[in-house]
């Protein structure tokens, strides 16, 4: 692997890995540490559960039959709870329903074991781009419900008709408003959002829907 490629993936976070055999998390764990990657090891979902912070960015080398919660029992839980922290699954026991099931679920990558290291490698570099991504995404949502609540109540109603696709004169009969006021509204609607057209304005209130869903 390259420095800059183990630069790189230093930078993007933790690898999360639980496994219950201490020999994985240690062997598994000093061979990503000796590419320049930080590691936390788990001994189980439960574990990991407890220590773990969900705004810690990286991702999570689970295997899939942990005694207690299994890993795959423990992707669901996450599911539900809204924690999207990319799964790598690891196991020396898959099945294809198994397969099926995680990554359906979401999972980045199946590995068996025993897998090769640059497999492994390349399974954590998508993880952790997926990770980037889906925190940056968050972030840009964020900034624009910032934009939103600085809105009043007047110009959130003047700007969802006007992303609706209706008029000037149509959006003041609308609101019993003159079309002048509109205007004003209009401007200031697209000053709070930072939005330099209404082609912007609409993806960005589209982004906010999809956002809640």
């Amino acid at each position: 692997m390259s420095t800059e490629f183990a630069g790189e993936l230093f930078q993007s976070g933790t690898v999360f890995l639980v496994d219950d055999d201490d020999s994985i998390l240690e062997g598994l764990g000093n061979l990503l540490e000796s590419v320049g990657l930080k590691v936390e090891r788990f001994a189980s979902a439960e574990e990991f559960a407890a220590g773990w912070k969900a705004d810690s960015p990286g991702c999570l080398m689970l295997d899939a039959r942990l005694p207690g919660m299994t890993g795959v029992e423990f992707q669901e839980q996450l599911r539900r709870t809204g924690v999207t922290i990319p799964i790598i699954f690891m196991t020396a026991h898959g099945d294809v329903p198994m397969v099926r099931k995680v990554m359906k679920a979401g999972a980045v990558e199946f590995l068996t074991k025993p897998f090769e290291k640059e497999e492994m490698l390349e399974a954590i570099r998508n993880a952790f781009a997926l990770d980037r991504a889906r925190r940056n995404e968050r972030e840009e949502l964020q900034a624009i419900q910032q934009r939103l609540d600085m809105l009043t109540p007047r110009e959130r109603e003047v700007m969802e008709l006007m992303t609706s696709g209706l008029l000037n004169k149509q959006i003041a009969g609308e609101l019993n408003l003159s079309e002048v006021t509109v205007k004003l509204h209009r401007r200031h609607v697209f000053d709070k959002m930072k939005a330099e057209s209404m082609a912007e304005l609409v993806k960005m209130t589209e982004r906010v829907r999809k956002g809640r869903d």
